[in-house]
């Protein structure tokens, strides 16, 4: 008599241990987030990875520098050990984290879709600058290459830049 285990898919969300059942091993992570989990902050807007909406940062070992990843593209399956750090980890109930302060601070909200994709970018940005930083002057070139990306459809681009390199610019040394 053999016994058969259920494989589970152990990764981390925001600091926090997480299982998933071999039955959720093919779905996308937004799903998981949205229908597992009820965190609903990571938005599902195109599906096919284009518009960046669904971006969150994971980083596979404690340590290593934080990477963009789409969620609506990711297989549960694929997150194995995996460390997931979506927009509703970014701050907390006492205090915005400095990227969020920003983006109140520059009006860079309309409908705020694209939002929480664009402060998981800009979370590997200043993870990146905090591990080397650039000089003020590669910034803009820097900000392009990880957000460039990054699409939101009432073309508040100039209010999320001004808002990203408000933060990133204490992380950067002189030009």
């Amino acid at each position: 008599m053999s016994t058969t285990t259920d494989p589970k898919v152990q990764f981390q969300i925001n600091h926090r241990a997480v299982q998933a059942s071999a039955d959720d091993s093919d779905m996308r992570l937004v799903d998981f987030l949205h229908e597992r989990l009820n965190l609903t902050g990571t938005k599902l807007c195109c599906g096919i990875g284009i518009c960046r909406a669904c971006t969150v940062a994971v980083q596979g070992k404690p340590g290593t520098p934080l990477e963009k990843m789409q969620a609506c593209l990711t297989p549960i399956a694929a997150l194995q050990d995996m460390h997931v750090f979506t927009v509703e980890g970014l701050g907390s109930e006492q205090a915005l984290a400095p990227l969020q302060q920003a983006f109140l601070e520059n009006f860079a909200f309309q409908c705020g879709y694209c939002a929480p994709g664009f402060l998981m970018g800009a979370t590997v940005l200043i993870d990146r600058l905090k591990a080397t930083p650039t000089s003020s002057a590669e910034l803009d070139g820097l900000m392009d290459s990880l957000l460039g990306d990054n699409l939101c459809r009432c073309t508040g681009y100039v209010r999320y830049k001004e808002a990203i390199r408000k933060v990133a610019l204490t992380y950067t040394k002189p030009a």
